[in-house]
């Protein structure tokens, strides 16, 4: 990975439509190498995928809701087990176990307070959870899929060969 690797993550980080063409040009490389790139960056997992960043308003997922959820149980099968029965839920965005007083973390998007507690209800139906807290963001202040690039580690030596 070099500089050129980062500008092309940046640029498809903005927006991954982008002909390859085009982004050799603002790369300032020819096309073929510029592919070989991206390709590269794809076979080694650096791009995990390519997607569609939709509009929650315009899709009815407009509410997001922050579940904090603790858990008497933090045996290896039962995180398993929840593990498997939030995969079922679409409307869950974000998964993480936490360090603290939380145990898990979940990131839920829904149309509205009705559709948040039918989720809810479906999901300590198929699963024990001692203690469950929502909390229903106000307002989104900053959103993004870009992921800083200041921390890459880069190969100096690959930036003088191109």
């Amino acid at each position: 990975m070099d500089r050129l690797d980062r500008k092309i993550l940046r640029l498809l980080q903005e927006d991954s439509t982008l002909a390859v063409a085009d982004l050799a040009k603002k790369v300032g490389l020819s096309t073929t190498p510029c592919w070989r790139r991206i390709q590269k960056m794809e076979e080694d997992g650096v791009i995990k995928r390519r997607v569609a960043i939709l509009d929650p308003e315009k899709v009815n997922t407009k509410v997001t809701v922050f579940v904090s959820i603790r858990t008497a149980t933090h045996s290896i099968e039962w995180l398993r087990r929840f593990s498997e029965v939030v995969a079922e839920f679409p409307e869950v965005v974000e998964f993480y176990r936490m360090s603290g007083d939380i145990d898990y973390l979940l990131r839920v998007v829904v149309p509205d307070i009705a559709a948040y507690d039918a989720f809810y209800k479906r999901m300590i139906a198929k699963i024990e959870i001692r203690d469950v807290s929502s909390a229903f963001a106000m307002e989104q202040i900053k959103y993004s899929t870009q992921l800083p690039l200041d921390y890459m580690l880069l190969d100096n030596a690959k930036s003088n060969e191109d």
